[in-house]
């Protein structure tokens, strides 16, 4: 028999020895939760509003809650209990228990003070399915029975997720590269080669990383791993022709010596992914991933991952997309200064803090000006900046079918299959303008990190966006700020960071006048005053594009908004985008109508997303609008945790802001990451974790209470006024 350790860490078997009761902390506040049932508590709130939130009248327990002062502890078998619990309660079969199983959602477990013998009823979806959890996490030990308490399974749904983000979901999706991981991370699942192997890509200037995996390689043949040092100047031919042999693209690694031993050893420095199936280091997800690791305390991940970005710019002269071979000509949304900045900010009292920063700026001023600053992403005439990818051929990253229905018609022309067509394209044998224009814009899309929109498709490498140039808005601000704040104004910009080759002086003053001129120039282009709102802009057209996107209040986030401009969003255009459980990504009548030949775009309505929500409540409480900031916050968060409550622990990509029930469920392209699982979660999704948890740090006390009890807003709104 094992027993649970409930203390702040996740559950873990202990022996017979000692079994540790909630002492800690963290289980008190668990036991003292109000976690009540969302029945029970909408039937109190709409019979009587002003009760509920009383403190000496609320009640304390609903069905999600124990009702008795002394929590119970039942002894389980393990692997017959998780056996019945599956057959009685999980009708669909998808290893999870729901709202929609049509199971008795009653088990009987018998207690440890009468060995087993003495049964007493678990009731409620959200009981039963934490106990699946627990008994899913003791089903990898040997052992037949464990013991389990009863506030464990009645925990409050706020800090359970809190828990398993803090505990659980961040080490989970934690990577590094190097010899210990590097036989099963160099695998590429997107190798649609007729023989995928294991290959990594070493930079030229990495000679010690090249021959340490080649004496991995050589030491070790049953791994099938290629090691290649790529040329000193990569080129789009070049980028394409790897489509034959994709890999990975290594990164930066850190030396220590063991102390026992006295040999060298290589550790590559660590990285979240954004989710379980992903192995590579993603540019704008990481941002948003970094926020919600500063709040759980893991200042060393967001370090490590910031000088991977370092890293990626040093050498492949970007933050790119992904590390793999086929994004070198693609970067992504660029977030460096801000990353940089609130890290060191947490971690500002410790050793080499500073070059941290200084380094993280020296990245940033070069990506600034070799990347967004210069053609053929800087438009000659607005003299503001696109996404325009550079690349050749079909991106082999999607599925073989994916732009089948794009490429058909071409095949026919050309009296070849589509995969014959495919090839001969990407060897440049067939050559196609409208083709070459088509995938242009694609991979400009997937630079922008909203793929797909109907925002962006077809017309993305011609547009102005609107959250490109606030990004570099704050770009400017961020990198004058940092220089005249701790570098006495005075910041050396050494020959291998230049975009000149030549080592500079940078001063706070240019970076102002930057971020002026900048400014000046999106209110000519990109607002719209008669609208209220912030437009993309078509550089072929040369007009303001119709299309109203959320992206419209990242110049809130900014600091770019005058305040007649900020509260004209927020008066004309916010209340566009705000539905149950948030922001959409645009409005209903921009995405326009769905058919069986124009489906849904996943950043697209009625979807909203993580980034969108973290960017609009910073941006608002930049402005003073700390309500309305509150108010989207606890949509998204109750949105998150009704869904966590209902549907087993699930956390995921992307939510249907629409929907009160069910959020999670997204018909979509690429379906919703973090969905798939079996019994229990583990990682749930970096950025929508990372919401969860800066979303909490925006709630008062009366709303945490709200949300552990899954009220939804219109119903504490009523609440809190009748107060």
């Amino acid at each position: 028999m094992t027993r649970l350790d409930y203390s702040s860490h996740p559950p873990v078997l202990v022996s017979d020895g000692g079994f540790a009761h909630h002492g800690g902390s963290a289980m008190k506040r668990a036991g003292r939760g109000r976690g009540l049932s969302f029945s029970f508590v909408q039937d109190t709130l709409e019979k009587n509003p002003r009760q509920q939130l009383s403190p000496r009248n609320r009640p304390r327990r609903g069905s999600v809650d124990p009702t008795q002062i002394n929590p119970r502890e039942f002894l389980i078998p393990v692997h017959g209990t998780l056996r019945t619990l599956l057959e009685q309660e999980d009708t669909d079969g998808d290893c999870k228990i729901t709202v929609e199983d049509l199971g008795p959602k009653v088990l009987s477990l018998g207690s440890i003070g009468s060995d087993g013998i003495r049964r007493y009823e678990v009731r409620g979806t959200y009981a039963l399915s934490n106990l699946l959890q627990e008994l899913t996490l003791a089903g990898t030990w040997p052992s037949a029975a464990m013991v389990v308490d009863e506030r464990r399974l009645h925990e409050n749904p706020v800090e359970r997720l809190s828990r398993f983000i803090r505990t659980v979901f961040w080490e989970s999706l934690t990577r590094r590269i190097d010899v210990s991981s590097i036989a099963r991370v160099a695998r590429d699942p997107k190798d649609w080669t007729e023989t995928p192997r294991g290959r990594i890509y070493v930079p030229p200037r990495a000679l010690d990383q090249f021959e340490y995996y080649s004496q991995f390689s050589k030491d070790h043949p049953e791994a099938t791993l290629d090691v290649i040092l790529l040329p000193k100047v990569i080129t789009p031919s070049y980028v394409r022709d790897l489509n034959s042999a994709p890999g990975l693209l290594a990164l930066a690694v850190e030396k220590s010596v063991d102390p026992t031993t006295g040999r060298e050893e290589v550790h590559g420095l660590p990285f979240p992914v954004p989710g379980a199936r992903f192995n590579e280091l993603y540019g704008w997800d990481s941002y948003f991933i970094i926020l919600g690791l500063l709040r759980s305390g893991r200042e060393d991940l967001a370090r490590s991952t910031i000088l991977n970005f370092c890293f990626c710019i040093d050498h492949y002269g970007k933050i790119l997309n992904a590390n793999r071979t086929y994004y070198l000509c693609r970067s992504h949304p660029p977030f460096l200064t801000d990353m940089a900045l609130k890290t060191y900010e947490q971690i500002k009292h410790q050793p080499k803090a500073l070059d941290l920063l200084r380094t993280a700026t020296q990245a940033a001023i070069k990506e600034y000006h070799t990347v967004w600053n210069i053609s053929p992403r800087l438009d000659p005439v607005t003299r503001l900046a696109k996404y325009r990818a550079d690349g050749l051929g079909v991106p082999p990253e999607t599925e073989k079918s994916h732009f089948t229905q794009v490429l058909q018609p071409y095949a026919v022309k050309h009296g070849c299959s589509v995969e014959e067509f495919i090839s001969r394209y990407n060897s440049a044998e067939i050559c196609e303008p409208e083709l070459d224009e088509y995938f242009l814009h694609d991979r400009s899309l997937r630079e922008s990190g909203h793929d797909t929109t109907y925002r962006l498709e077809h017309v993305c490498a011609d547009l102005v966006t609107v959250d490109l140039n606030s990004l570099l808005y704050k770009y400017e601000k961020d990198i004058s700020f940092i220089i005249r704040t701790y570098f006495a104004d005075r910041f050396d910009v050494p020959s291998e960071w230049s975009a000149t080759g030549s080592a500079t002086v940078d001063t706070s003053a240019a970076w102002d006048r930057r971020a002026r001129s900048r400014k000046a120039r999106m209110t000519r282009y990109l607002w719209n005053e008669e609208k209220s709102i912030f437009l993309d802009y078509n550089t072929q057209t040369r007009q303001q594009m119709p299309y109203e996107s959320v992206t419209t209040l990242w110049p809130l986030w900014a600091g770019l908004a005058s305040p007649q401009q900020a509260a004209a969003l927020i008066n004309e255009s916010l209340p566009k985008f705000e539905h149950y459980g948030g922001l959409a990504a645009c409005t209903e009548s921009s995405r326009g109508r769905i058919t069986l030949e124009r489906p849904n775009r996943q950043w697209d309505y009625p979807y909203g997303w993580a980034p969108h929500q973290m960017l609009a409540w910073t941006g608002l409480l930049n402005y003073g609008y700390q309500e309305d900031a509150q108010r989207l916050a606890y949509k998204w968060v109750h949105m998150m945790t009704k869904a966590f409550v209902e549907f087993n622990g699930v956390v995921v990509e992307k939510y249907d802001v629409t929907r009160p029930d069910g959020s999670h469920k997204v018909d979509a392209e690429y379906g919703n990451q973090g969905a798939d699982f079996r019994g229990v979660p583990r990682e749930g999704f970096g950025w929508a974790n990372a919401s969860y948890v800066c979303g909490l740090d925006l709630m008062n006390a009366h709303m945490k209470r709200a949300l552990g009890a899954c009220v939804p807003y219109d119903l504490l709104e009523t609440a809190l006024y009748a107060e």
